[in-house]
């Protein structure tokens, strides 16, 4: 039984480090990632906390989490559940609190955190599913459901549901892509920005007005006055522009 438990356990291991080298292009062996990776070791060490955890040990397990914490500085509740190829890459920050579900091949960044909305002992943090991305510095609060495939964006507030596949970005998150199969990479600057959409939208209405206003005064005869807000209005296109790539 214990020969079979050992077994198992090293197969995770072997799993972990595969998928830490999987999706860190900076990885460059596997004595990397196994010594020097603290996702890797917060991850471990969790797993030890979450056995005390679940044996009610619960100050022992608080004590290993804590020092986990203090090594790591990754903060993972010894409650929480954990699947299989969990990769926290650059992960100084990351909170995943105690009623945390967390799927298999999830991916997480820097700052994360899992957090709840609730003082009642009851599950109050959120349940991530499988092959999942999610963000650095992005925040998912509540007993809500991240469906499988999904992706959150930096620095996204989550406070509802996530259906599978679909994209979030925002402060609050918002939706804005849809049963989408991403795989495991999240490529920051390929994501929807609404905001960006709408600023753009109101520029283009803009210019038509503009032109249909200076036809008007071509066919009237009239001149129009110079328009001190131009030259403003032009340097903000151009920043805008250059920020967004566009």
């Amino acid at each position: 039984m214990y020969y079979n438990y050992e077994i198992m356990c090293l197969k995770m291991m072997r799993e972990d480090i595969r998928a830490a080298m999987e999706r860190d292009p900076a990885a460059r062996s596997a004595w990397e990632v196994l010594f020097l990776y603290p996702g890797l070791h917060a991850l471990w060490w969790h797993r030890v906390a979450n056995f005390f955890y679940r044996h009610k040990c619960y100050f022992t397990a608080r004590l290993i989490s804590q020092a986990n914490r203090f090594f790591t500085q990754i903060e993972i509740h010894p409650g929480a559940t954990i699947g299989r190829r969990f990769f926290i890459d650059h992960g100084a920050g990351v909170v995943i609190g105690e009623t945390s579900e967390i799927g298999d091949d999830v991916l997480m960044y820097q700052g994360v955190v899992l957090g709840g909305t609730t003082l009642f002992k009851k599950k109050r943090h959120p349940t991530i599913g499988n092959n999942v991305v999610i963000g650095s510095r992005a925040i998912v609060l509540g007993a809500i459901t991240v469906g499988d495939g999904a992706r959150i964006g930096s620095g996204s507030v989550v406070i509802k549901p996530v259906p599978p596949g679909a994209t979030v970005v925002g402060v609050p998150g918002r939706i804005v892509e849809e049963n989408k199969d991403h795989g495991i990479d999240l490529d920051h600057d390929r994501l929807p920005d609404p905001v960006a959409e709408a600023i753009r939208l109101v520029l283009a209405e803009n210019d038509k007005l503009d032109e249909r206003i200076q036809r008007l005064e071509n066919a009237a005869g009239l001149i129009p006055p110079e328009d001190d807000l131009k030259q403003a209005e032009s340097r903000i296109k151009r920043e805008f522009e250059e920020h967004y790539g566009i």
